[in-house]
């Protein structure tokens, strides 16, 4: 492992100054399951480590019925799976969470982690994206409340600036009559990435479907909406005829690539096969 220098900063403002004066070598040290690895591969050049485990107001969930979901920077994904009400108000997070590496890595790894290193494979984002959640960020400039399907910008990138820090995620309530769903596909049942993930938010009205949130991952350079499909079941009592044309256009509008998990063919079916799959999971919830 290279040698890098260690810093761990008390403060919002401590963690800001130090990414902006270090430049490009400095990076954040929350959970570091990818990040050590990363540097002890050579994967990634290092030179400062700043580690916000000090930092105060970067950890604590809440979670209800009628305020929705709120998780700081320094949240795992253990201990946001089991959180008491999460498997409840949102079941797609959570399978999500519990699809996520190993136990051994989710006691470790932050779900902000998970979403910052930008990866269109990770299992968090698709359906955080589909249920319309928000990522908070600190600047000395000002707080920003973006969009989580507006934040990132490719694989490994997002809209974050330099000395930016994401602090916590939040997601909006679910209404009566809305269900979710996802559902993960690779290889094998644990450390592994997704070859396709998709998540499913429906939200229903005396059978109807009154909105619709699709997020295809790991078949474009971002996780990806898939508004053509979406709009397909709105207005719909969900039969399958719809469903499957849903499903289909869903594989139209993603743009996946060949890679060593998966050829893109391959992964362009399995949209559709997922897509259906996630639809019929709901209804069955909703039934």
């Amino acid at each position: 492992m290279r040698r890098f220098e260690y810093h761990a900063p008390n403060s919002l403002e401590e963690v800001s100054g130090l990414l902006t004066s270090l430049g490009d070598g400095a990076f954040i040290l929350a959970g570091g399951t990818d990040l050590l690895v990363e540097i002890r591969e050579r994967l990634r050049t290092v030179k400062h480590l700043v580690d916000i485990k000090k930092v105060p107001g970067l950890s604590g969930i809440t979670c209800s019925a009628a305020q929705g979901l709120r998780f700081g920077a320094m949240t795992t994904a253990g201990e946001l799976a089991a959180h008491p009400g999460l498997a409840q108000l949102y079941p797609n997070l959570y399978d999500a969470l519990c699809a996520l590496a190993s136990i051994q890595v989710r006691n470790r790894a932050t779900v902000i982690g998970n979403i910052c290193r930008a990866s269109p494979s990770a299992d968090t984002i698709p359906p955080l994206v589909a249920d319309g959640a928000s990522i908070e960020t600190w600047h000395p400039d000002g707080a920003r409340i973006i969009p989580l399907a507006e934040f990132f910008t490719g694989p490994g990138r997002s809209v974050l600036r330099a000395g930016e820090i994401a602090t916590a995620i939040t997601v909006p309530p679910p209404q009566p009559g809305s269900y979710r769903a996802y559902i993960k596909h690779g290889r094998r049942k644990a450390m592994e990435l997704a070859t396709v993930g998709v998540a499913v938010s429906l939200d229903t009205k005396d059978g109807i479907c009154t909105a619709a949130r699709i997020a295809l991952g790991a078949v474009g350079p971002v996780v990806l909406r898939a508004p053509q499909a979406e709009a397909l079941l709105v207005g719909t009592r969900l039969d399958p005829k719809t469903v499957t044309s849903a499903a289909q256009q869903a594989m139209l509008e993603c743009t996946p690539i060949s890679n060593v998990r998966s050829s893109a063919d391959y992964r362009r079916e399995m949209v559709g096969v997922l897509t259906r799959r996630a639809v019929q999971q709901v209804l069955e919830v909703a039934a």
